[in-house]
């Protein structure tokens, strides 16, 4: 997932290539194979190479270029390998345009043999330099930066988030996005565009949100939003509410751990929608089915929201992944919510799948960015209040994420008891963090497995899927998340004395059963780690290891609490790895 910035500063005889640099430097949370800045002050200078940006910085110095404005990429590859001449920006073949690109196109195969048979030649594999080549086609006939760049997009089939500058029309930036996330900020001494507000935060909270198909102008006078017709329209201002601070490590290490350990705040923050979810709960009305949608740790959130809705609101709830949607769309109706969950309300196959069904049901967002796309496209919205996530392994806005459901299920099936429970939720998570000190010594011995097995039943197997992800995105060491009931279904035969199991075991209509599943790992002399509940003498005698929450958490809310020692396994497991 590539992630773009430019800036313009006000003041000619400042470099703005500190600022593009460390702009990118909070996008890096994205993932990203590569590093480019390319600025201007007569002529255009480019630094780019593949690489993390510590180490193209260092090769580089990338913050030692010319010019009072610029554009900035870190590349995480959809075509091309990760190589210097695929990096970005990517350049005309004058290099008198230059071109940044969050996005993948479709049709760049046929675009570049067009230009090919126009006499163009190509440096790289990516598909993004067919753009800096039809733009600079086009010019070449006659036409203005802006023209040209509308022509061009005119012929883009794919998502986009773009941004250009040119010799020719300096102090320009253009830009534009399609299906990928685009912002502007504005400050008191620059303006900005960028993919994501974490990138901009230190500079402004000031943000301006360009719908698809508009095009963004920035220069010397300030921001300039055209339509598609070319006529210059007001946008709103948004003043976001998070702070620089907010978006920093601080005292913390890895911006993972800081933000594990603000997610107390996160679902105190979250029960303060309350009042919004019962506007909505209200307005929906007498709703037959749900529908989630969503993808990767946002798709765990669903499975929860499943079982919570069937099981307090007895509603007919499906989950469907993003990617997977349009094979269910036929089966929707005005009698089905299709809810779609998203930290960053972005995500490409979610948002694609949104706009297939707001056009025959009622759709809610559950997001964490305010302003996102989802935002401004479902019917209903809640904004999850975790504050900005950086870190690439989704921790406090997942627990956000529930905790929204939870509010919603609680109001929709209006169960009291849920509700005032959930006010109890930040402090069982704050005792878990005091013993954060114990996963770090058990990390100790489980960050040798290259395969390891996390069982769960009912609420507990959404917290097996997500401690096995959080793991496998962290310490890159293979795990999976089952049902325990599944086990004699194939995985058991894969059991053995090399293999940790890792077993939910909140107390509640499930504990027996999951026990059973605990003997059969055993049985198969695997390494047992049982996540249970305070005094729990059967779990601690059959187990070589046990990591205890509170005793008053019940099955029902287990994946607010017990999902959180999960997270800091992978994180000591991951750190124990690598020292």
């Amino acid at each position: 997932m590539c992630g773009i910035v430019g800036c313009i500063l006000k003041d000619k005889q400042k470099s703005v290539a500190p600022i593009l640099l460390e702009c990118v430097e909070n996008l890096d949370y994205r993932g990203y194979d590569s590093v480019g800045i390319a600025t201007f002050d007569g002529s255009i200078h480019v630094k780019k190479d593949k690489g993390k940006i510590p180490e193209v910085d260092e090769k580089l110095d990338l913050a030692d270029m010319p010019g009072n404005f610029g554009i900035a990429h870190v590349r995480w590859p959809s075509t091309g390998i990760a190589s210097k001449e695929n990096a970005h920006p990517q350049l005309d073949e004058s290099d008198s345009i230059a071109v940044v690109h969050n996005g993948s196109l479709k049709n760049y195969d046929e675009l570049k043999g067009e230009l090919i048979a126009d006499g163009f030649k190509f440096k790289s594999t990516t598909d993004t330099e067919v753009i800096p080549h039809l733009i600079r086609k086009y010019m070449n006939e006659g036409l203005d930066l802006e023209h040209a760049f509308r022509k061009t997009i005119e012929r883009l089939d794919g998502s986009y988030a773009i941004a250009v500058i040119s010799k020719e029309e300096s102090n320009k930036i253009l830009a534009t996005r399609y299906q990928s996330p685009l912002k502007i900020g504005i400050s008191d001494d620059a303006y900005f565009i960028s993919s994501d507000i974490p990138a901009i935060i230190n500079y402004t909270r000031k943000i301006i949100l360009p719908a698809e198909g508009e095009m963004v102008i920035l220069d010397e006078d300030g921001v300039h939003v055209h339509d598609e017709d070319g006529n210059e329209i007001e946008k709103e201002i948004l003043v976001i509410p998070w702070t620089a601070q907010m978006a920093s490590k601080g005292d913390h290490p890895y911006y993972m751990i800081k933000e594990i350990l603000e997610q107390p705040d996160a679902v105190e923050f979250t029960l303060g929608e309350r009042e919004n979810i019962q506007r909505i709960v209200d307005d929906l009305g007498d709703i037959k089915n749900i529908c989630f949608v969503a993808c990767g740790t946002s798709y765990h959130a669903s499975l929860t929201g499943k079982y919570l809705l069937q099981h307090l609101a007895k509603i007919k709830t499906d989950v469907v992944l993003a990617s997977e949607f349009k094979y269910t769309a036929d089966t929707l109706d005005k009698d089905t919510l299709v809810v779609f969950i998203s930290q960053s309300g972005e995500t490409l196959d979610s948002m694609n799948a949104l706009r297939i069904a707001k056009e025959t049901s009622p759709t809610l967002a559950i997001v964490n960015n305010i302003g996102s796309s989802m935002t401004e496209e479902a019917k209903y919205t809640i904004i999850t209040q975790a504050g900005p996530e950086k870190g690439v392994a989704a921790t406090k806005t997942y627990i956000a994420q529930l905790t929204a459901i939870y509010l919603f299920a609680g109001l929709l099936a209006n169960d009291e008891k849920l509700i005032n429970e959930l006010y109890n939720v930040p402090g069982y998570i704050r005792e878990v963090l005091k013993k954060s000190s114990e996963i770090e010594v058990l990390s100790k011995r489980y960050s040798f497995a290259d395969d390891l097995f996390y069982l769960g039943r009912g609420f507990s197997y959404p917290i097996a899927l997500e401690g096995a992800l959080k793991l496998k995105e962290i310490s890159l060491i293979h795990a999976e998340g089952y049902a325990s009931g599944e086990l004699k279904h194939g995985p058991l035969a894969l059991i053995n004395h090399k293999i940790p199991v890792i077993v939910i075991l909140p107390p509640g209509s499930d504990y027996e059963d999951t026990m059973v599943n605990l003997e059969e790992v055993k049985a198969r002399k695997a390494i047992i780690l049982s996540i249970c509940a305070e005094g729990d003498a059967k779990a601690e005698c059959k187990s070589r290891d046990v990591f205890t929450v509170n005793s008053k958490v019940s099955e029902t809310i287990a994946p607010l609490v017990y999902t959180v020692p999960l997270q800091l396994l992978a994180y000591y497991v991951t750190l124990e790895k690598v020292a």
